[in-house]
């Protein structure tokens, strides 16, 4: 089996994926007519040509654009069923999800809009595709922390839905240490935390998301690679990092694929994953990071193993099912070596 083939049919894990980034200009245009909302392009090739960027910023932007149109429970169903779909058809076997209920709660959409029509889709593509999945609900992190506050005490009725709690959006200037007192209240709650930090931000972000938020996994985590101690760090505590290479390099955070330090991060030691981020932005799914970093790294089969391996390991999935999925990896690779 040639390696362009591996990839494809390895079974995998999606750790780091926000929902309302995959969200195709198709599917776009399709709502915002079914909704009556005027969005500010002609065509989906217009909306395709909008999704083009210099930095996370300039993403950000058009990303909450685009969300504007998603209005009904039907409209999050959508959403996160056309996802699902897609990465079905990727080998996919695992997702955890990321939501961002304040982009949807701040213009007076329910949260029980959102998470109910996420929810369900999530529950059939357990049911069609055997799909398991976690929901991961984002804070913003360029929003003040009442406003987190709020949020988690709108989840409170859902909590049993709601694995974790994320921290996502423009990371310069909104460090970890801004939303200690929340985490800790989201930890009494029960939400496993997680956190964005090294994208853009500093080593240093790294360190506070670790040492104050108290995190079990890190998105992201590129800039470790600047500070030796904090490499070692990670690795003593056992701490797996999400890392999304076409979104990098769509940013601007990696200025070319060939640059990419993912190999590096491996070779120091660092469990890193392989997610798509915001796909329908950044150029790409599961398969297509896979094979924009094996092509440009020249990894081999045994690198892209250690990797879909990593994303069931470092998943939030009870032990016994992280085995099964191991197992299963485990038999595909050994078969086709």
């Amino acid at each position: 089996m040639d390696i362009q083939t591996y990839i494809k049919q390895i079974p995998k894990a999606e750790l780091h994926l926000h929902i309302e980034g995959s969200f195709e200009p198709e599917l776009m245009f399709e709502i915002a007519r079914r909704n009556e909302i005027e969005i500010p392009f002609d065509s989906i090739d217009e909306i395709k040509a909008a999704y083009s960027f210099n930095n996370l910023q300039e993403f950000l932007d058009i990303y909450y654009q685009g969300a504007q149109v998603l209005q009904q429970e039907e409209d999050f169903y959508d959403l996160t069923w056309a996802y699902l779909e897609k990465v079905n058809s990727e080998s996919v076997k695992h997702v955890e999800i990321m939501f961002d209920p304040q982009t949807h709660t701040d213009r007076g959409i329910a949260f029980s809009t959102v998470i109910n029509g996420i929810k369900r889709a999530c529950v059939d593509a357990e049911e069609k595709f055997g799909m398991s999945y976690i929901l991961i609900m984002s804070y913003l992190r360029h929003l003040p922390e009442a406003s987190a506050f709020n949020t988690l005490e709108q989840s409170i009725p859902f909590q049993n839905w709601i694995t974790a709690v994320g921290l996502d959006s423009s990371e310069v200037g909104n460090p970890p240490s801004k939303f200690e007192r929340v985490f800790n209240s989201s930890a009494e709650a029960g939400y496993i935390p997680l956190a964005h930090a090294g994208e853009e931000g500093p080593p240093a972000y790294i360190w506070e998301a670790l040492d104050i938020l108290n995190i079990a996994r890190i998105d992201h985590g590129n800039r470790c690679m600047e500070d030796e101690k904090l490499i070692k760090e990670i690795i003593a505590r056992n701490i797996g990092l999400t890392v999304c290479p076409l979104s990098n390099t769509a940013l601007q955070v990696v200025d070319d694929m060939k640059n990419h330090p993912i190999k590096k991060m491996m070779d120091a030691g660092l469990a890193v994953t392989v997610n798509s981020d915001d796909p329908a932005y950044f150029g790409g799914y599961m398969i297509d990071n896979f094979m924009a970093i094996q092509q440009a790294l020249d990894l081999t089969k045994e690198d892209i193993y250690q990797l879909v391996r990593n994303s069931f390991n470092y998943s939030l999935l009870p032990q016994v099912k992280k085995d099964e999925y191991i197992r299963m990896v485990d038999q595909f690779h050994a078969a086709n070596k």
